[in-house]
């Protein structure tokens, strides 16, 4: 399922043409779900039958079927195409009528929900309780409405039948609405207003987009970098985004997976996808390389083919160009290392592969950089293949080199996402992967594993392990992996550090269960009670990423980790709690005097941050006294919880 956009309001609102534009806009599919009701309402009219088990019996001998293109939507009963009879009079006059009956909603409301769950990109979904009742997980719920003059006059101008008094009809449906258990008058909580009395529908259109774009929702389009192995792209993506962040280094093949960074020029957001050299025959670890290369050409909207102009087209070159004339894409053609003039006159001779003009750049001197992304932007859809910021919960998989972590990802996606070889390290980039399980969706970030610290780690792993950090930063929860098999390490410890420093909720994963065998079991049990105590708040769970054992066990892990994240104390329990506890245990005397607590609050969620008000200095002891009973009190399983004292001075 894409992203889903729920559009309700009274009838006559615009709901319709506003859904539509923005679905044809958007390229997703559109769902009018009055037209389902319509519908129903037909097939009861035509059989002259009233009883809402007779309609329900109807519509199993002829299921209602709707068309969500939005360029020409249509709806069909059987096989029957009724989008125009359901607009007739006689259908608008007794369909709050039908609507109102709670079975023929039940069914309807299973339709409705199937045709959401199958829009692969994105819908538009449209009617009068969509946001409340249908979608009400929707990313963007709207709530489209008007005064009656404006709704009367637009309605007439979609009806045949002038003989029909409008105002009156729209009137007489309110009144109905109004007085149902859950009226489709109602906004959502959740909801944005929109009162187009006085817009027309560009601009009602134009406002929509305007709350799309401000939620990352529309997806940005994707530019893939391709080439043979060792041609620069890493390089020339580094200079796209204005920091060193792909790796680079003079050995072939250091890019393995597909890594996606974010760009912006000219004021246009896009993707740039670094992708493995691709070979016309690999070997090893490189047939994964190629293959993923290829499935890039599929995921991007624009495709940018490197060739290194000091060395020519080769062979390989012109293989790769048949593949990428074949995915009917907009192609530019980069000739890189091209440092001056006198290397540009050698150049031309890439024309010789028939992909048009190509773009000569320096990507590690810049030379040509600007011009080439002018190109670049001009190419790039509106909207385009990237994922949205679509509210799936963010998880980081982080650990030291080959503990499993990309087993683990692969073993809850049911199929391989991640490369697994036996060398340690097979992961150098982040990469993003959506993985359904657990009855939720969740964007897993498969990291290269961390070998030593930042500052001491050189080449490869320096940057491998900065922009582990930075994919730490993107998640709201981080999965720790540990080899259960194995001690557990100072670098485990640290990667711990590093997640309870960054206040990220944490799930520790100890994998390779199948290999721990009982005397193993009593040794790790006190290497936990040992180096584990500094995060004790971490849920534990033991899975076997190689078979798939307790995989089950770490989705409602993450939900904990990540509602304890997020947990808001009322003030008043917060104050209720700490009143209690200080009167019980007060705070230690410093300087011959007890300092004075005044009251708490707390200050912010993700993590939990509670700000503790005083007259003077409270000792560290004291602050770790009062985290641990809050946690005690309200919870707080799989999240630190900061607990920070601020000097006040009473007049």
């Amino acid at each position: 399922m894409g992203v889903v956009v729920a559009i309700d309001g009274p009838s006559g609102a615009g709901k319709s043409s506003t859904s539509k534009a923005v679905a044809i806009r958007a390229g997703w599919n559109y769902l009018d779900t009055g037209a389902l009701y319509r519908a129903v309402t037909w097939l009861a009219l035509e059989h002259k039958i009233e009883a809402s088990a007779q309609i329900l019996l109807a519509l199993q001998k002829s299921p209602i079927r709707f068309e969500s293109d939005p360029h020409n939507p249509q709806i069909f009963v059987g096989e029957e195409q009724v989008t125009q009879s359901i607009r007739g009079s006689s259908v608008t006059e007794n369909v709050s009528r039908i609507s109102a009956m709670p079975e023929i909603r039940h069914e309807l409301l299973k339709i409705q929900r199937e045709i959401i769950d199958k829009a692969e990109k994105g819908i538009v979904v449209e009617g009068r309780d969509i946001a409340t009742v249908v979608a009400p997980d929707a990313a963007l719920k709207i709530f489209l409405t008007a005064d009656l003059d404006s709704r009367t006059v637009r309605r007439e101008g979609e009806i045949d039948d002038k003989e029909i008094d409008v105002r009156a009809s729209l009137d007489s449906r309110d009144l109905i609405d109004s007085t149902r258990e859950i009226s489709p008058l109602v906004m959502a909580r959740d909801a944005v207003e929109i009162d187009s009395t006085y817009l027309d529908l560009s601009e009602t259109i134009d406002r929509v987009w305007e709350l799309l774009r401000e939620r990352s929702l529309l997806g940005l389009p994707i530019v893939a970098i391709l080439g043979r192995p060792n041609v620069g792209k890493s390089t020339l993506i580094n200079r796209f985004i204005g920091r060193r962040e792909a790796i680079v280094e003079d050995i072939p093949g250091v890019t393995r997976d597909r890594v996606q960074y974010e760009c912006e020029w000219g004021g246009r957001r896009f993707i740039v996808m670094d992708t493995g050299g691709w070979e016309a025959k690999p070997d090893g670890i490189s047939i994964a390389v190629s293959a993923g290369a290829e499935v890039a050409m599929e995921e991007a909207d624009v495709l940018a083919f490197v060739v290194d102009a000091q060395v020519g087209a080769l062979d390989e070159d012109e293989i790769l160009v048949q593949h990428l004339r074949k995915a009917k894409k907009p192609l530019i053609l980069i000739g890189n290392k091209v440092d001056g003039e006198r290397e540009e006159s050698d150049a031309h001779g890439l024309w010789s592969l028939g992909l048009g003009e190509p773009y000569f750049v320096s990507a590690l001197h810049g030379r040509g950089s600007g011009d080439l992304l002018d190109h670049i932007v001009k190419e790039l859809p509106e909207v385009g293949r990237a994922g949205s910021a679509d509210g799936f919960r963010r998880v980081a998989l982080i650990g030291r080199p080959n503990v499993g972590k990309s087993s683990l990802l692969n073993a809850l996606a049911g199929t391989q996402r991640s490369l697994v070889d036996d060398v340690a390290g097979t992961t150098r980039d982040p990469v993003d992967e959506l993985i359904e399980f657990g009855g939720s969706t969740w964007r897993f970030i498969d990291t290269a594993g961390l070998k030593k610290r930042a500052n001491q780690a050189s080449g490869t792993d320096y940057y491998a392990s900065l922009r582990t950090q930075s994919a730490l930063e993107r998640a709201e929860v981080a999965v720790v992996v540990l080899d259960a098999s194995e001690p557990i390490t100072e670098q485990d410890l640290r990667v711990i550090t590093m997640v309870e420093e960054a206040g990220k909720a944490m799930v520790i994963v100890m994998n390779k269960w199948d290999l721990v065998d009982e005397d193993r079991r009593d040794q790790l049990d006190k290497e936990i009670d040992r180096h584990l105590d500094q995060v004790e708040w971490a849920q534990r769970v033991n899975v076997a990423a190689k078979t798939g054992w307790h995989r089950d066990r770490l989705a409602p892990a993450l939900r904990t980790a990540l509602d304890s994240w997020e947990r808001r104390v009322p003030t008043a329990k917060l104050n209720s709690f700490l009143g209690a506890l200080i009167g019980a245990t007060p705070p230690p005397v410093r300087a011959g005097k007890a300092p004075k607590i005044y009251y708490a609050t707390q200050a912010g969620i993700a993590p939990p941050k509670f700000v503790v008000f005083s007259n003077g200095w409270i000792e560290a002891s004291y602050r770790r006294f009062i985290e641990r009973r809050l946690r005690e009190e309200f919870g707080f399983a799989g999240t630190p919880v900061q607990v920070a004292i601020r000097v006040k001075e009473r007049d």
